[in-house]
């Protein structure tokens, strides 16, 4: 007699509950959900900041106007589109079940995700090898690559990104919509031959990539301190075997850097998509998973502008309003190659 009142008692909710094809709505509360929103809110806004900063910088700073900080700021936008746009439409898919963005925003939404991620993956490959060049053959680096050139190449990489976002949505059926079982539902059914593919183009060759190019720098950086080493006939605790030690750390820093947060981002997501027959964007574990490569995101800044003095001193004048003055885009910030 008590299940059957407390049964009675129960109320199942809708999304929208003048529709009679509308989906169930599962909300999500107590103190370990609101704990979970403030967090993923927090790392979202740190996303947006850390990245317009970098991008604010990059553009007003004229001494900034480098190919390789062309690269930043490519990686800086694609960046600032995960924590402005993404991550909060995650967090309100996290509070409630329910699509309240209509078609426009379910259509759009999942390109938004492909091309920014895509582009943040590209402009981290074609970084390294910028850096290649640069370590590799330092003297025709700046004929090879010009700014002009490096804009042409990050053209072309954010349109690569568009076609692959677009191609991997209509070959699983995203545009067709026929997956969609009632109203408020935004859900994308992944075929086990595309989490292959996505496998291989999304993290496999670009991970090769970037292990394999940082690796060469680090050797070829190795090889010219010990070549410099040599020079200095031997001399112990000279100053420039302190230079070369404090660069040679720092070279293996930011290759460790870059390699471990890329691998525990990526890593989890692509294992835990080989193991499930079907992969939807509703799962828990694609949801836990694809919050760590967003994550990613807010590391990006760190790892490629923070480690360096030029943006420090950036952001001082960004802070302190220095950037209003008339010719404060000619500052100097004592650029640091990589």
């Amino acid at each position: 007699m008590n299940i059957m009142a407390h049964e009675e008692n129960i109320t199942i909710q809708y999304c929208f509950p003048d529709n009679n094809s509308s989906c169930r709505k599962e909300v999500r509360t107590g103190p370990v959900y609101i704990f979970i929103f403030i967090l993923l809110s927090c790392i979202s806004v740190c996303t947006v900041v850390l990245n317009l900063l970098v991008i604010i910088s990059i553009s007003h700073f004229k001494q900034l106007h480098t190919p390789t900080n062309l690269l930043i700021l490519s990686l800086a936008v694609a960046d600032l589109l995960v924590g402005l746009f993404l991550m909060p439409v995650k967090i309100l898919e996290l509070a409630d079940s329910c699509w309240y963005l209509g078609k426009v925003g379910c259509y759009i939404s999942p390109v938004i995700n492909f091309l920014s991620i895509s582009a943040s993956l590209f402009s981290l490959i074609v970084i390294a090898i910028d850096r290649y060049i640069a370590v590799s053959d330092p003297l025709l680096y700046s004929t090879r690559l010009t700014v002009c050139k490096m804009s042409v190449i990050i053209i072309i990489g954010w349109s690569g990104s568009l076609f692959y976002a677009i191609v991997f949505l209509y070959f699983n059926g995203y545009f067709f919509r026929s997956q969609v079982k009632c109203f408020g539902e935004c859900v994308l059914y992944v075929k086990q031959s595309w989490v292959i593919v996505d496998l291989v183009i999304v993290f496999v060759t670009p991970c090769s990539v970037i292990i394999l190019l940082y690796s060469i720098i680090f050797k070829i950086a190795r090889r010219q301190a010990k070549a410099v080493r040599a020079v200095s006939n031997g001399v112990s605790k000279s100053p420039s075997d302190k230079v070369l030690n404090t660069s040679e750390t720092k070279a293996a820093k930011t290759l460790g850097i870059v390699i471990f947060v890329y691998l525990t981002c990526w890593i989890p997501y692509f294992i835990s998509s080989l193991t499930v027959e079907n992969v939807t964007s509703v799962s828990i574990v694609w949801i836990v998973f694809a919050w760590l490569i967003y994550i990613n995101s807010s590391m990006n800044p760190l790892i490629y502008a923070i480690l360096y003095s030029w943006f420090r001193e950036s952001v001082r004048c960004i802070l302190s309003c220095r950037i209003f003055e008339s010719s404060s885009s000619r500052i100097n910030l004592f650029l640091e190659r990589f």
